[in-house]
């Protein structure tokens, strides 16, 4: 017990300094709005990552409807901010956008998540597809194939660095719950969960269904911190590229998702000047990643603050 609130609270200081220092970088001009942009930016994708890691890694579910969750998120958020432009309405955006993707899942995920492989990518695919074809006839309320512009920017730094922390802290709670452990032992073998017990579509469908809450939150951000919501952002490509951050940091790691997020992301603003030869050089280096390291950056490692712990006190 003692061991566990030592965690916690060094876990607590290392997160209040990383907001303390952040600050003071932005304040003292270090960090200008363009590196302040990156840092939000990766901040989204490790929100979107976590969540799909979630389903994919941990529970070891092939979903592809990442895009269309993320896309409620976006839309609430864009209607309501729009008609009510205060932080009040969009942070009210952004628990109904949730609520609605969780919603989503839930419906979805029952019957889909019976499904397998292939199959169950194909049925994810086709339901985030709906959900943009729904947003793209959406009339007057989405405003169709020409989205919304003009929101306010209501996404900041400080905004988004406490919903990674909220997304990881839950994430890792529930991993660590008799529900998160049972999520692991399908992932590890099906057949044998059921054989001792456990329902495994329950299992499978609560996964699903956060992840699509985490979708819908970072959603959410992303329209605050763009300022606009169009449907083809929120196609098929999306996905690929949150699942690319999970991948390349490792199915089933907590800490080789937010790595490979913040690796990706720095890649990414320091190639943005090579624009003809950008995406050459950020496919050849998941490549070469992929060839050395086909387990992702991280493999199934986690950073174990614990464990630091207890090796300095043996010492």
């Amino acid at each position: 017990m003692k061991q566990n609130l030592k965690v916690n609270l060094v876990w607590l200081g290392l997160l209040v300094a990383g907001f303390a220092l952040i600050q003071v970088l932005v304040a003292a001009g270090v960090l200008n709005l363009f590196y302040i942009q990156i840092l939000e930016q990766i901040g989204i994708n490790i929100i979107l990552a976590v969540g799909l890691n979630l389903i994919v890694g941990f529970s070891g579910q092939f979903s592809l409807g990442h895009a269309g969750f993320m896309a409620i998120g976006a839309y609430s958020a864009a209607i309501l901010g729009s008609k009510s432009p205060t932080y009040g309405a969009f942070f009210g955006a952004m628990v109904l956008g949730a609520l609605i993707a969780g919603l989503v899942a839930l419906i979805v995920g029952v019957p889909t998540l019976r499904l397998k492989g292939d199959y169950l990518a194909i049925a994810t695919l086709g339901v985030s597809e709906i959900i943009r074809i729904l947003i793209v006839n959406g009339g007057t309320l989405t405003n169709g194939a020409a989205g919304i512009l003009g929101l306010p920017a209501f996404t900041t730094w400080q905004l988004v660095y406490l919903f990674v922390v909220i997304t990881t802290i839950f994430t890792i709670n529930f991993l660590r719950s008799p529900i998160g452990r049972s999520t692991l032992s399908v992932r590890e073998d099906e057949i044998a969960a059921e054989s001792v017990g456990i329902n495994t579509t329950k299992v499978k469908v609560i996964a699903f269904v956060f992840g699509a809450i985490t979708a819908a939150i970072a959603g959410s951000l992303q329209a605050g911190f763009i300022g606009s919501v169009v449907p083809k952002d929120y196609s098929f490509t999306n996905t690929i590229n949150v699942l690319i951050i999970v991948v390349f940091g490792g199915l089933g790691s907590m800490s080789g998702t937010v790595v490979a997020a913040i690796v990706l992301g720095i890649l990414n603003m320091v190639l943005q000047d090579f624009s003809s030869v950008r995406m050459i050089i950020y496919s050849l280096a998941l490549i070469l990643v992929m060839i050395f390291r086909p387990g992702g950056l991280l493999g199934t490692w986690e950073f174990s603050l614990k464990k630091l712990l207890s090796k300095k006190e043996a010492n």
